[in-house]
């Protein structure tokens, strides 16, 4: 039976009967906003290149992380800005690094927020690489333990999971035995399972002052062309141990998270990344796009695609819209 009978257009008719029949759907807790902690006492930093986002002291982090908790937002994911950078990025790891005491810091401000840390060198290493290096080849092996030291540091200190996003073969497996040697058995990880080499993390590299001091990274992170190869590699972070799989960036990855949901039985993730963010934005202060409509209709296609939770720079302001 077709037309005139079948029309589509009445369930479109009123805004009530289109949430009646709304498939993907956004909620605040089911939003991650990224946080960057740094040094210092009453530091709000902006960044030029993501409006709307700062760097925050210890002493502020707390504060807008009680503010999330207070609007429903599902977690925050923290970065360091230390003050002081090594070859071995010992920041990372440190017992009163930056990361460990903002996660103290959260934790006391905003006790139910789920906090999760993110595991990488590159915010802490003075040459700017995820690893250790070798000459000028960072050294995946030599890198893992280093990892494991840090995810471990986190979780001691009241993280709630531990995401680590270097792009190290083997690092899901020397995490998840390093947490469990910690007594930390119990903390989930989160696996940048997928993560491009992309151009779309510049924004990022500018709050979190990580841009490599040589080279890029294309040698570990994943050739973005690669569909296949995503798969491999969120079947071996599962194998290793790996409770969430996410992928990055989101928007340009769209079918791989849709074919990583349908073939995996895990929770899978997006990062909607900094250059992502910093796009829409720009384009709706030059007035180009109503970028408030634009997040929500980017968000809702990350959901539709498959993704259970997102990363996103916009989750403050998604929840504060509602």
């Amino acid at each position: 039976m077709g037309f005139p009978q079948q029309r589509l257009q009445r369930l479109r008719r009123t805004e009530g009967l289109r949430c009646l029949v709304r498939q993907a759907r956004v909620s605040p807790d089911q939003l991650i906003m990224p946080l960057f902690v740094c040094h210092g006492k009453r530091v709000r930093r902006p960044i030029a290149s993501l409006p709307g986002i700062e760097q925050r002291s210890v002493d502020f982090v707390g504060t807008e992380a009680r503010e999330l908790e207070r609007l429903g937002v599902g977690g925050v994911m923290l970065f360091g800005v230390p003050s002081r950078k090594d070859a071995l990025g010992t920041g990372a790891y440190a017992r009163d690094g930056v990361v460990q005491q903002g996660i103290r810091a959260i934790k006391t401000a905003a006790p139910s927020l789920t906090v999760v840390a993110d595991v990488c060198l590159c915010e802490y290493t003075s040459h700017g690489h995820c690893g250790v290096l070798d000459g000028q080849q960072v050294d995946n092996d030599a890198t893992l333990e280093l990892l494991g030291r840090t995810a471990a540091s986190q979780a001691k200190v009241g993280a709630d999971m531990v995401a680590p996003s270097a792009m190290m073969d083997g690092q899901v497996q020397a995490i998840r035995r390093a947490l469990d040697a910690a007594g930390c058995s119990h903390t989930p990880v989160l696996s940048y399972s997928t993560k491009h080499a992309s151009s779309l993390y510049g924004p990022f590299r500018e709050a979190a002052g990580s841009t490599p001091r040589f080279g890029d990274r294309t040698a570990y992170q994943m050739d973005p062309a690669n569909s296949d190869e995503a798969l491999r590699e969120v079947a071996l972070d599962i194998e290793e141990g790996a409770d969430i799989v996410m992928v990055k960036p989101a928007l340009t990855s769209l079918d791989l998270i849709h074919r990583i949901k349908a073939r995996f039985d895990v929770p899978v993730a997006a990062y909607q990344v900094s250059g992502e963010y910093a796009m829409l934005r720009a384009a709706g202060r030059l007035g180009w796009l109503d970028e408030i409509r634009a997040m929500r209709e980017t968000l809702v296609a990350i959901r539709r695609a498959g993704a259970d939770c997102i990363v996103t720079y916009w989750a403050k302001t998604f929840a504060e819209q509602l």
